[in-house]
């Protein structure tokens, strides 16, 4: 009789507990358990092995805990683990804590995993140097086969053009709606794709009429910048540190990368191109353009085109402030890039290199 009582108190005890901790406020069993990290650091290098630990604020007797990050299990060994995950970014590190009977629960903490190394310094070499139309304020350059397509932006001066490169003549233009202000563009599986900067559509077009297609709604991300593609999917950035994976046939954000060094988070990205495996972006309102892992999101490497600028002629719709390189396209047949950027009467054909 005795053992009966002693048994069916305890279950009444454990049952109180769980009842008591899962009616929150002071009964929250998430505030009884905080991860820590060793130097309660929260920026941590990809790969860093780090100490952790759980801070059981009420004492209570945990069975185990077991550590993820996107949903790979952390081995734990002597009090570290290794952070390190295949796309960089913001994150959250979880633990899976079982406690008294059987009771589990999850708590999570941010944090930042960067780069595990420092971008490296590029250069270039000027190769060619083309005219450029200095009435276009360039937002996208995209190369199919030897031509040449750019967008243009600015509220009632947007378009989408293809262009002689060699001449800069204007082989066909379409002018976009006054009401918009035309962005990046890319060109897959035989249609031409263009963003709008925030009027939060994107449109679709035969590439060699330029007629529209179709238009397209953004999903999470709020403004249009820059596109590039892979051969199977779009790259698209926003004006934060994301770069949005777009499905080519529905147009829908399927997931993201977001762009970091070994020290920050990094949210310029801004014209795009792709080159195996590396996403090119000219950094917004600076002479220089980010090499960007296209799937872990980290800046591998940092182009300084300072004195590009220098060699252009300041034409009457030259703007000092907002005048700067954008434009960035790979051509394929000749294994170089090509360079410009907003008003710029030059459009510019180099090599890049390691410093």
């Amino acid at each position: 009789m005795k053992d009966t009582l002693k048994t069916m108190f305890k279950l009444i005890s454990s049952g109180f507990l769980l009842l008591f901790m899962a009616c929150g406020g002071n009964g929250d069993p998430t505030t009884f358990f905080e991860i820590q990290l060793e130097g309660n650091k929260k920026k941590i290098q990809n790969g860093e092995v780090i100490g952790v630990a759980i801070n059981n604020k009420k004492n209570i007797d945990i069975n185990s805990i077991s550590y993820s990050l996107d949903n790979t299990i952390l081995p734990l060994s002597d009090g570290k683990i290794t952070l390190a995950s295949e796309t960089l970014g913001n994150k959250l590190l979880k633990a899976n804590i079982n406690y008294e009977d059987g009771a589990s629960i999850e708590v999570s903490k941010k944090i930042q995993l960067l780069a595990g190394s420092s971008p490296d310094i590029y250069t270039y070499e000027i190769l060619n140097t083309y005219p450029h139309d200095p009435s276009a304020y360039t937002q996208g350059l995209e190369f199919f086969q030897d031509t040449l397509y750019e967008s243009t932006g600015k509220k009632g001066a947007s378009t989408v053009r293809k262009i002689d490169f060699r001449t800069g003549k204007i082989l066909q233009k379409i002018d976009l709606d006054d009401s918009v202000f035309g962005e990046g563009i890319t060109l897959l599986n035989n249609q031409l794709y263009q963003l709008t900067w925030q009027s939060g559509l994107g449109y679709v077009y035969n590439p060699n009429t330029l007629e529209k297609i179709k238009n397209f709604s953004y999903g999470e991300s709020r403004e249009g910048w820059g596109l590039c593609n892979d051969g199977k999917q779009i790259y698209k950035s926003d004006g934060t540190e994301r770069i949005w994976h777009l499905d080519p046939e529905s147009l829908q954000e399927v997931g993201y990368i977001e762009t970091v060094t070994n020290k920050s988070i990094f949210n310029k990205a801004n014209e795009l191109e792709y080159v195996d495996g590396k996403i090119y972006a000219n950094v917004y309102q600076k002479e220089s353009m980010m090499i960007i892992n296209a799937t872990s999101g980290a800046i591998e490497g940092v182009v300084n085109f300072g004195g590009l600028k220098s060699q252009v002629t300041r034409g009457p719709q030259w703007d000092e402030i907002n005048s700067v390189l954008n434009g960035v396209a790979y051509h394929k047949e000749r294994g170089t890039f090509f360079v410009t950027g907003k008003n710029w009467d030059k459009l510019f054909e180099v090599s890049i290199r390691k410093k």
